[in-house]
């Protein structure tokens, strides 16, 4: 006799669709409400003044090519000479085959260059950084920098995991008061030129007061080398300061030199300490051996060409004077960094976009990159610029509105 059927079994309820672990949308459109998402232009031929960008010829105020060799045809020549020789590219970490004599040939000539026994090479400034500050500090050691500090010194310290000491900007006696805080190796980080408001540190200062404590100095000067200082050497050549008030020295090539890469100087010890202990110099792929050899080639023009700072030095003149002319008051600066504050985010966009409906880039500059409240238009001008350019950039500037 057949058994009755039982109850038919119901189908399993599905799970939940797990909530998503990334809402990339959400946090998106919370960025594009903020002023805060950016986005990239195209453009098209080489750096200088007047480019193509998204389809039209504009005049740029945004290069770091303060010297205007980014597109020097003597350079241009060398790194060509030197593809046919060493091809395009190296192949392998500087420890392992990837070091040419075209390496070891920059790395002398830098060394000359800074006034220093010894200069490394590294692929990039913020890997230099990352790769020094790494090496020579680590847990119960002391970080000691300035607050506006470029990104790759404060990410490298947050990674060596020494304790950070920040002081207020530009003040050298705060930063004493942190160095008598500081325990372990001390090491005393700041721009040499800081890269959104265009001072300088105040390096005789700050020598003396890590001199004081048994700290060392370490100065990035991405944006002083090739601009400041006899010959470009750079902000502590300005100061009059070498080897004994600032060990250490970072530098990058792909602003006003021209080309790409950085560079660590300092004594025999440190770079033979940092070949065998920066992380960031053992573990990546040298750069291409041409573009050693540009950049050698690119130096001797900075060296030469005195003409490239002074021209620089009478754009500024002309850009502040306009600027006070139109009751624009442009942050204290005397590098080719000319940054003028707007406040508010949105606002600084606007002024960019204002720009860029004339014909001009300028690119404006808010948080993160810059504190609430301190978005800005950064001006930078390049040797390449002619005094037109400047006429032309102060009269579209009389078109904005910033607060009194």
């Amino acid at each position: 006799m057949p058994q009755p059927l039982g109850p038919i079994p119901r189908a399993p309820t599905p799970p939940a669709a797990p909530e998503p672990v990334f809402d990339l949308r959400q946090r998106l459109e919370a960025r594009r409400a903020a002023g805060r998402q950016r986005f990239r232009r195209l453009t098209d031929g080489p750096v200088g003044p007047l480019q193509r960008v998204d389809g039209r010829e504009i005049l740029t105020f945004c290069s770091n090519d303060y010297l205007g060799l980014a597109s020097h045809p003597e350079i241009a020549e060398s790194l060509r000479r030197a593809t046919r020789i060493y091809g395009t590219g190296s192949g392998s970490a500087h420890l392992i085959n990837g070091h040419t004599r075209a390496h070891h040939a920059l790395e002398e000539a830098l060394a000359e260059f800074t006034g220093r026994p010894r200069a490394l090479l590294f692929s990039t400034g913020y890997m230099a950084n990352l790769g020094t500050v790494g090496a020579l500090l680590s847990r119960g050691d002391s970080l000691i920098e300035d607050r506006l500090n470029h990104a790759s010194l404060i990410d490298a310290g947050t990674l060596s995991g020494a304790k950070r000491l920040r002081y207020a900007h530009g003040d050298a006696e705060a930063a004493d008061l942190q160095l008598a805080r500081a325990a372990g190796n001390c090491l005393l980080v700041t721009d040499g030129v800081f890269s959104m408001d265009g001072d300088l540190a105040p390096l005789p200062a700050l020598a003396e007061a890590a001199q004081a404590h048994g700290a060392w100095l370490m100065v990035d000067d991405a944006h002083g080398i090739g601009v400041l200082g006899p010959g470009g050497r750079g902000s502590l050549s300005h100061f009059g300061l070498g080897l004994t008030e600032a060990p250490v020295l970072m530098g990058t090539l792909g602003k006003a030199i021209g080309t790409a890469g950085a560079f660590v100087a300092g004594d025999e010890d440190l770079i033979e300490y940092l070949i065998g202990a920066a992380r960031t110099y053992l573990f990546t792929t040298a750069m291409p051996a041409a573009i050693a050899e540009a950049t050698r080639t690119a130096l001797g023009l900075v060296v030469r060409e005195d003409w490239r700072r002074e021209r620089l030095q009478q754009l500024i003149a002309q850009l502040r004077a306009g600027a006070s002319a139109l009751d624009l008051e442009l942050m204290p600066s005397a590098t080719p960094i000319q940054p003028l504050r707007i406040g508010d985010s949105a606002r600084a966009l606007a002024a960019a976009e204002t720009l860029w409906a004339q014909g001009i880039l300028v690119p404006a500059i808010r948080p993160p990159t810059v504190a609430e409240g301190q978005a800005r238009l950064r001006i930078t001008l390049s040797a390449a610029h002619e005094p037109a350019h400047i006429d032309r950039l102060l009269d579209a500037l009389a078109t904005i509105r910033t607060p009194q």
